[in-house]
C-alpha cells in the first residue's frame, strides 16, 4: 500500500448556516460563557459537549454515542460544529443524514460502514532519505547499444547537486534519467531525488537566477540548507475510507480497453468486507510499529430516526469495535415509532441503543438570545441591522422560529436596498414579514380551507 497513492475524499464546505460556529465557547475551568465562539445560551448543554471533548482527547470516548435532543432551532447541529472546532482540523469530522443511507445502488449499512471509515484518521509518519540541491550538472553517459547497430543508450547519469554547506555528484541509475527528463530539469533547478523509491520532484528555480529575464511564469526558491543527502520526516493524515477507496479501484493499465473498463463502471462501488479486514490488518501492524497512529474522529447523524431497525443493529455492533469513531447522534422527535416496525421508542432510537449514549437536551432560546443570534448573523453576511430592526427580527423568531427569522435577514436586506439605505430597520423587516409566511402561519391558513387552498 503506496500512502502517496491515497487521495484524500473530505467534502469541501462553503458559507452556509453555521459558518459563525468557532467552537464551544467556554472558559479555561469548562465554564459556558454567554456569548462566546459564535455560540449564545445553551450554557449546560455546552459544558456537557466540553467534557465530551475532553474524554474525545484523552481517547476514553470511543465507541461511546453522544445524543443531541431538542425542538428544531435549538442548535443541535451547531453544538456538534463546535465539538468539531474544539478538536481541532486534525481530527476528522464526518457530518451526515439520516436519509443519506437510503440508495438504490449501495446497502444501508455500506453507507453507513463508509462514514464510520471516513471519521476516523490514521496519522503516518514515514522518514525519507532524500538528495536535494541545486542541479550544477547533469551529464548522461552514453555507451555503445548492447543490441547492435548505431544507436547508443545511456548507462548512468551524472547529477552535481549544491547545497549551502557544499556539492555533491551522483551516479545515478538511467531510470532517474528518465525521471528528470519527465520533470524537464535543466542546470540551475533546485530537485530532490528519494534514495528508496528514486522519484524525482522539480521543486523550482534557483533564486539565483531570478534577474535572468524581467516576466516569466517561474516559480524562484532559495538554494537548500543543509546537506546534500539528509533524512526528512514526513507526517501525512489520511482516513481509512481513503485508504478503503484507494485500495478499492483497480490499478488499470494505460491501453485503450482498460481505460474504457474504468470509464464503464458505475462511480459507486461498494468496499468488500475482505478488502476492510485486510486494510485493518495493515494499520493494526503499522500502529504497533510505531509508524502510525488512531486518531477516533467525530461522525455527526443528523435526525437519527430517519434510521431504520436495520441500521440500529448495524450500529449497536459497529459502536464495539475496536476502530470505531465517537458517534454524535441528533433529533427533534419525542416517543415515535421506530421505522421500519411498530414500536414505539423515545426518540424513535431502540431502547438497547439509547442505553450506550449520553443524552444532552437542548432548550428554546429566549427573545434576548435570538436578538443575540441575529446580529452575529447579521455580522457573518456582512448586513447592517439597527437595533430596532434586530429586536423585531427577535420577536418574530419567538413568534415563529430562529430559523424563519435568520432567513429574512438578506431579503431584508434588499428592500433596504431598494430604497438606498445601508442598514437594515424596523420597517423593512416587518414589509418582508408581510411579504412571506412562516411554516405556522400557512399551517393555520391551511387549517381554515377545505383540503385544498382558496
Amino acid at each position: 500500500m503506496k500512502i502517496e497513492e491515497v487521495q484524500s475524499t473530505t467534502k469541501t464546505a462553503r458559507i452556509a448556516v453555521h459558518t459563525h460556529v468557532k467552537g464551544l465557547g467556554l472558559d479555561a475551568n469548562g465554564t459556558a460563557l454567554p456569548i462566546a465562539a459564535g455560540l449564545v445560551g445553551q450554557e449546560k448543554a455546552r459544558e456537557a459537549c466540553g467534557v465530551v471533548v475532553d474524554l474525545i482527547k484523552s481517547k476514553k470516548m470511543a465507541g461511546r454515542a453522544l445524543l443531541l435532543a431538542g425542538a428544531p432551532g435549538t442548535g443541535k447541529t451547531a453544538l456538534a460544529l463546535g465539538i468539531s472546532q474544539e478538536l481541532g482540523g486534525k481530527v476528522p469530522f464526518c457530518p451526515m443524514v439520516g436519509s443519506e443511507v437510503y440508495s438504490s445502488e449501495v446497502k444501508k449499512t455500506e453507507v453507513l460502514m463508509e462514514n464510520f471509515r471516513r471519521a476516523i484518521g490514521l496519522r503516518i509518519k514515514e522518514s525519507k532519505e532524500v538528495y536535494e540541491g541545486e542541479v550544477v550538472e547533469l551529464t548522461p553517459e552514453e555507451t555503445e547499444n548492447p543490441l547492435g547497430g548505431y544507436g547508443r543508450t545511456v548507462s548512468h547519469v551524472l547529477v552535481g547537486l549544491k547545497t549551502t554547506k557544499g556539492t555533491k555528484t551522483l551516479r545515478l541509475d538511467p531510470s532517474i534519467y528518465d525521471g528528470l527528463q519527465k520533470e524537464s530539469v535543466t542546470v540551475g533547478d533546485v530537485i530532490y531525488i528519494e534514495a528508496n523509491s528514486g522519484a524525482v520532484k522539480r521543486v523550482g528555480r534557483s533564486d539565483a537566477f531570478s534577474t535572468e529575464f524581467d516576466l516569466e511564469a517561474e516559480e524562484y526558491v532559495p538554494l537548500p540548507k543543509g546537506d546534500v543527502h539528509k533524512k526528512k520526516e514526513i507526517v501525512q493524515d489520511v482516513t481509512l475510507h481513503d485508504l478503503d477507496a484507494s485500495n478499492a479501484k483497480p490499478q488499470g493499465g494505460q491501453d485503450v480497453m482498460s481505460m474504457m473498463a474504468a470509464m464503464g463502471k458505475p462511480k459507486k462501488t461498494e468496499i468488500t468486507e475482505k478488502l476492510r479486514t485486510e486494510i485493518n490488518r495493515v494499520v493494526n501492524r503499522y500502529i504497533d510499529q510505531g509508524v502510525a497512529e488512531l486518531v477516533p474522529g467525530v461522525l455527526f447523524v443528523d435526525e437519527v430516526h430517519m434510521l431504520d431497525i436495520e441500521c440500529f443493529t448495524f450500529l449497536n455492533r459497529a459502536l464495539e469495535s475496536s476502530l470505531s469513531p465517537i458517534v454524535v447522534f441528533a433529533t427533534n422527535r419525542g416517543v415515535c415509532n421506530i421505522r421500519g416496525t411498530d414500536v414505539l421508542a423515545p426518540h424513535g432510537v431502540p431502547v438497547d441503543l439509547l442505553d450506550r449514549m449520553l443524552i444532552v437536551r437542548t432548550m428554546p432560546y429566549s427573545v434576548e438570545e435570538m436578538v443575540q443570534i441575529m446580529s452575529i448573523r447579521a455580522a457573518v453576511e456582512s448586513i447592517e441591522v439597527e437595533a430596532s430592526g434586530l429586536k423585531a427580527l427577535g420577536e418574530i423568531g419567538a413568534r415563529t422560529s430562529l430559523r424563519y427569522s435568520v432567513q429574512m435577514l438578506t431579503p431584508a436586506n434588499i428592500i433596504a436596498g431598494t430604497t438606498g439605505r445601508n442598514s437594515v430597520t424596523e420597517a423593512d423587516v416587518s414589509e418582508i414579514d408581510e411579504l412571506f409566511f412562516d411554516c405556522k402561519a400557512s399551517a393555520r391558513l391551511l387549517a381554515k380551507s377545505d383540503g385544498y387552498l382558496k
